[in-house]
């Protein structure tokens, strides 16, 4: 098997070296040298996967890495996935950059894999290739009345706010009193925090001035949060809630009935699981003091978790031309541990409100007809980073292991990857003898009418970014159209 693969990949005769010429100079034979020397890597995306596998592959001297991004900017979810009032989350771009400027790392944007080139190509002119670029979809409901106005997925929302080019036209209707939200996970929590936060608090945050402007306008004074199982289920991490609970303006909504039973249950779990819990329990059933008292009695807003519910059906308007509101199957728990699962008792209720936002969890989608994927699971089949029956490409990140995980997972994750890749190498199972790299698909892509983004103009959008900022006090104003960012290059 390992055999007709490699004679596909064309190496019959490695290693392989040819003299230099006659009357080369010493500098000519070194060039040459280190030439063939050079393991080229390449990189899909250039999210926390993509740049922590660059990371860890820059280990070996002879590699060079490229990494290419579709978008024009660099940073994936770290630029369009943070919340904007998270801004020390965003400090991880100071690692990525040092990587960058590494002599032996290229960064490549305005160029997308499957369209501008595909994986052959790149398998062509790389001894490895790497596919590293998230979960760019997010799941449907699959409910009645999801393609309704008034309906859109967490994912759109938080990159409508971020900045994310394909999203910049969202237009999200704020004019109703009640936004609900399907999901209790940390991008549930981060969207109901941004649509509840005093927006005078988040001007000196990098939130686009698009978003802050309708954000400004926006009526919503009450946001729920529902998921299909209970308290002890819930996806969101203490931090999190924490700044939920104490959210200037806004006051928790939580039903002591949710929690019966619960202190007892939560003797058994895990730490992390069970001071969360606790929050949860405290802030449902304990009279709050004189002052937090008098703070949620004079806040303006409220959010809620709304516990054992499964959406069933996004009610249209009486008119029918947009979201009034959602059918919900009430639930109860069946099963012990993580086996828990949320059964319908057969009633039903309905929560009127003016927007609903999925947030459900993000997927990723296939980039290539040659590299295999699993649409159900929605990630790339791969034994620890190694895509399965395709020797030389490797996989990183939420396409290789799903969409879970904080960024520091994903830098375990990718490391590992990395690994694995130079532990091939090491086996003799890459391609050896010289590639072309960044040469060859060069080429390609200026037939092609592509103009690739490279760091360095990178940089200077940046800092553009950053002087339209400072008249405004924030940290920068985010460039989102792609077109005016290469007008800006001269591209």
């Amino acid at each position: 098997m390992a055999s007709r693969c490699w004679r596909w990949w064309g190496w019959s005769a490695w290693p392989r070296t040819r003299p230099p010429p006659a009357g080369s100079t010493p500098s000519f034979r070194h060039h040459l040298s280190t030439q063939e020397k050079t393991l080229q890597i390449c990189v899909v995306g250039s999210g926390p996967a993509g740049f922590y596998t660059a990371q860890h592959l820059l280990k070996h001297p002879q590699a060079h890495v490229d990494i290419y991004e579709k978008q024009p900017v660099p940073f994936g979810l770290v630029r369009f996935g943070v919340a904007p009032d998270h801004p020390e989350v965003k400090n991880v771009i100071n690692t990525f950059t040092q990587t960058a400027h590494s002599g032996r790392c290229a960064f490549w944007g305005n160029v997308e894999v499957g369209r501008d080139v595909t994986v052959p190509e790149l398998r062509e002119a790389y001894h490895a290739v790497v596919l590293s670029y998230g979960a760019e979809d997010h799941r449907a409901l699959e409910i009645p009345g999801e393609e309704l106005p008034g309906v859109c997925s967490a994912r759109a929302f938080v990159g409508w706010y971020n900045g994310l080019p394909e999203n910049r036209e969202l237009e999200p209707d704020l004019s109703g009193d009640t936004a609900v939200i399907l999901g209790q996970g940390n991008v549930a929590l981060d969207v109901a925090r941004i649509l509840l936060t005093p927006p005078e608090h988040l001007e000196r945050t990098d939130i686009t001035k698009a978003a802050l402007g309708v954000l400004r306008q926006s009526r919503v004074k009450t946001v729920w949060l529902v998921g299909r199982r209970g308290p002890l289920q819930v996806a969101f991490t203490i931090k999190e809630l924490r700044e939920m609970i104490q959210l200037p303006g806004a006051r928790p909504i939580l039903d002591p009935a949710d929690f019966l039973g619960l202190q007892d249950k939560i003797k058994e779990v895990p730490r992390p699981r069970k001071r969360l819990t606790e929050l949860l329990l405290r802030t449902a059933t304990e009279k709050p003091g004189p002052e937090e008292a008098a703070r949620r009695a004079s806040a303006s807003r409220a959010w809620g978790l709304r516990f054992f519910r499964s959406p069933q059906q996004v009610l249209p308007s009486p008119d029918g031309r947009r979201a009034a509101g959602v059918r919900l199957a009430v639930t109860r728990l069946e099963g012990v541990g993580e086996a828990t699962r949320a059964v319908p008792t057969g009633d039903m209720e309905d929560l009127p409100c003016g927007l609903v936002l999925s947030s459900v969890g993000y997927k990723s989608r296939p980039v290539d007809p040659s590299v295999p994927f699993d649409s159900k699971l929605g990630v790339i089949p791969n034994v620890e980073g190694r895509v399965m029956d395709v020797p030389g490409l490797y996989c990183s990140g939420w396409v290789k292991r799903g969409p879970t995980g904080v960024i520091a997972t994903t830098m375990t994750d990718s490391f590992l990857t990395g690994q694995m890749l130079l532990q091939d190498l090491k086996a003799g199972l890459l391609p050896l003898g010289p590639r072309p790299g960044y040469a060859a698909i060069q080429a390609l892509l200026s037939s092609r009418g592509v103009r690739p983004v490279s760091f360095s103009d990178w940089e200077k959008l940046d800092a553009e970014e950053v002087a339209r900022g400072q008249g405004t006090g924030k940290p920068r104003e985010k460039l989102v159209d792609p077109q005016e960012m290469l007008r800006l290059l001269g591209h």
